[in-house]
């Protein structure tokens, strides 16, 4: 059978036909390629984020920033430090004014909803301007202690120490001065010796209160608690 020559405007009609397919398939694969690249993109970006490294500041109002804006309060603080140096850890701020170590230690167990690799413990100060039991005090703080190591034990904690003014009588400021060096060395925990170093007392950088840190104040609480736990992220 003899077949029939196509006429060649017919030939490049089919031609671009097949051209113009090519260029199509060609073009839904590049395009299926780029959304499968933006979609491993934004995966990695999902897994840096899931992947930062958690601190938890849990205290009183110390912690909490009372009077000022919550951007003011020494967690904040350190997180924008730790955002300039591009290390992967968020901070949150779990302080509550009037918080007491009886009060804390009833809250861990819903604070705790989720992996922290840093737990720092603020609190006893206001078991301190209330004449609580030392005891009290310092079954309190082990127990939160122990819940904390009980929920994972890789969690490092830091214990933020307090003092009192002398007003309650020289053996008990001393004895509750004592509470948080010796629960650190029992529990093998890191310590912040005086959270507020260099603040308590002094008049410019405390509010009218006379008792919670200035702006000033809580960059001072800042640089004490960051002594101790910089060297840990920077690990």
């Amino acid at each position: 059978m003899i077949l029939k020559q196509i006429p060649i405007q017919h030939y490049r009609l089919l031609m671009f036909c097949y051209i113009l397919l090519f260029v199509v398939s060609c073009g839904g694969n590049s395009s299926k390629k780029a959304e499968q690249k933006t979609s491993e993109k934004e995966a990695v970006v999902t897994k840096a984020i899931d992947s930062s490294k958690v601190i938890l500041f849990f205290g009183n109002s110390l912690t909490a920033g009372m009077g000022l804006d919550p951007s003011d309060a020494f967690p904040a603080i350190i997180q924008t430090k730790i955002d300039s140096l591009g290390l992967p850890y968020k901070t949150i701020n779990a302080g509550l004014s009037g918080e007491t170590t009886a009060a804390g230690k009833s809250r861990i167990s819903w604070v705790l909803n989720q992996p922290i690799d840093i737990f720092v413990l603020e609190l006893g100060a206001n078991d301190g301007l209330r004449g609580i039991s030392l005891n009290e005090t310092r079954d309190n703080l082990q127990s939160i202690i122990d819940y904390v190591k009980d929920k994972d034990s890789t969690t490092k904690i830091i214990l933020a120490g307090m003092q009192m003014p002398p007003n309650l009588g020289p053996s008990y400021t001393e004895e509750f001065k004592m509470i948080f060096p010796k629960l650190a060395e029992q529990n093998d925990t890191y310590l912040i010796p005086f959270l507020l170093d260099n603040v308590a007392g002094i008049t410019e950088l405390n509010q009218s209160d006379g008792i919670h840190p200035t702006e000033e104040g809580q960059q001072i609480l800042a640089k004490n608690v960051w002594e101790v736990l910089g060297p840990l992220l920077e690990k």
